[in-house]
């Protein structure tokens, strides 16, 4: 074997990526294998298991205000996104090419107060509502968006904040603000934070007093126009769009963050293979 300075190891595979953390009531966290295409579970005592096999390529999740899981589900041939009772198994299907929807590949969701739920399409430029009676409208598209990753909506129901997560030169890579209207539409888009040239933050949450979490940056260039300016971690950005606090995550890539513990202080972090917990000052939602 060579050895010496000439030598150096490359990445040859990677065999788990997980994604889009959320917290049940007793305290579980649920979250995706992107690679094998499973939900997972993991105990409060740290025992994992699988709560779902072959999973259609789910990535974000989200419980809904009754506590069902709700997964947006990326298989490019199957888009959709489902309601799960996690005691019954029973999935229900919210939104669907079969219902005449342009869905290329759900990515991440959150809900409002009034129950509604708002989900992004990645590689479709979109962003879909989901009202309580089932209706589904696209809310935002192209060429308004670019690549809309995470999303996330403050406490009161005022502002809608949209990640775009654009890796091509030039390409937006910021959170976006929305002033939300009470039917759910968004008006008033201004940049809120902004990422470039470094990596744009990938799932995002909110906690009680506003400020907006979001997973952001690389610890090592991936092939892409994106640099190492967003240091890896966890960033919190203030309501008035000021990074107040920073986290380093030594893993990567880190992909999204959720709220859990029994009073919302632990914030539970996606980063390749890997879980993260950290304690935070300020209790979270589970938006």
């Amino acid at each position: 074997m060579q050895t010496g300075n000439s030598t150096r190891a490359e990445l040859a595979a990677i065999v788990a990526f997980l994604e889009g953390p959320t917290v049940d009531r007793e305290g579980n966290v649920y979250f995706t294998e992107t690679k094998t295409h499973k939900i997972m579970r993991m105990a409060p005592d740290g025992t994992l298991s699988v709560f779902r096999d072959n999973s259609n390529a789910a990535n974000g999740l989200v419980f809904d205000l009754e506590f069902r899981l709700i997964a947006c589900e990326g298989n490019p041939s199957n888009p959709r996104v489902t309601r799960t009772d996690t005691k019954t198994g029973r999935v229900e299907v919210l939104a669907s090419r079969a219902m005449g929807l342009t869905l290329t590949a759900p990515n991440d969701v959150t809900f409002d107060n009034q129950g509604r739920l708002y989900f992004t399409d990645l590689p479709g430029g979109a962003v879909h509502r989901i009202d309580p009676d089932g209706k589904v409208t696209r809310i935002l598209s192209a060429p308004a968006i670019q690549r809309p990753n995470g999303i996330t909506i403050s406490p009161d129901d005022k502002i809608l904040y949209l990640v775009e997560a654009n890796q091509a030169q030039g390409g937006a890579r910021m959170l976006r603000a929305y002033d939300l209207q009470p039917d759910g539409t968004p008006t008033n888009m201004r940049e809120f934070f902004n990422f470039y040239p470094g990596r744009s933050s990938d799932g995002i949450t909110m906690d009680s007093k506003g400020n907006v979490i979001c997973a952001a940056g690389l610890n090592a260039p991936r092939g892409t126009s994106e640099t190492l300016d967003t240091k890896p971690g966890i960033h919190v950005i203030s309501p008035a769009g000021q990074r107040i606090d920073y986290v380093p995550i030594n893993e990567d890539t880190i992909t999204n963050c959720a709220f859990g513990g029994t009073d919302l202080r632990t914030l539970y972090v996606t980063a390749g293979k890997s879980i993260f917990k950290i304690a935070m000052d300020v209790p979270g939602t589970r938006r």
